[in-house]
């Protein structure tokens, strides 16, 4: 009989074991998602300015600015944007467009920085398990442009 228990104990013990390996397998293989709410790091002055939406549409990313830090700009209209984003207000203004996934980054979009109504050829790629974003914004080859980084 004892003999018995120290099996079915020794069997319980490597039945939980394998659970928590499976488990730790299926979490580290589980890919991030840039969906979600982000807190946007300015690039020039290293401060937050706010948060980003970012939501998916027809199989592409879209980012809009969700909030502002300065309660100010929060009732302010991008007067330097181009097109059918002039004089709409910043918040909800979107400012990030059809990104698609292709390998580790999101590419083949566009950004938008409100202060000066530039349009930039955007990609941007997620680090530390899908905590923080590095955006690219460039003009013509990646080389020359910004980078922002974002963080949940």
């Amino acid at each position: 009989m004892k003999v018995l228990l120290r099996v079915f104990n020794a069997f319980l013990k490597t039945l939980l074991i394998a659970a928590v390996f499976l488990v730790l397998i299926a979490a580290s293989v589980t890919e991030a998602s840039p969906l979600g709410i982000w807190k946007t790091i300015d690039d020039r002055t290293n401060k937050i300015r706010g948060t980003v939406e970012i939501y998916e549409r027809q199989g592409a990313y879209f980012g809009r600015i969700a909030s502002t830090v300065d309660p100010k700009e929060a009732s302010e209209v991008c007067a330097l944007c181009p097109g059918e984003r002039k004089n709409k207000p910043i918040v909800g203004l979107v400012i990030m467009e059809g990104m698609k996934k292709n390998g580790s980054e999101y590419s083949g979009g566009e950004v938008l920085d409100p202060d000066t109504g530039t349009i930039y050829r955007g990609k941007f790629k997620l680090l530390e398990n899908g905590k923080k974003l590095l955006l690219r914004g460039y003009v013509g080859f990646s080389l020359i442009g910004r980078t922002q980084t974002w963080i949940r």
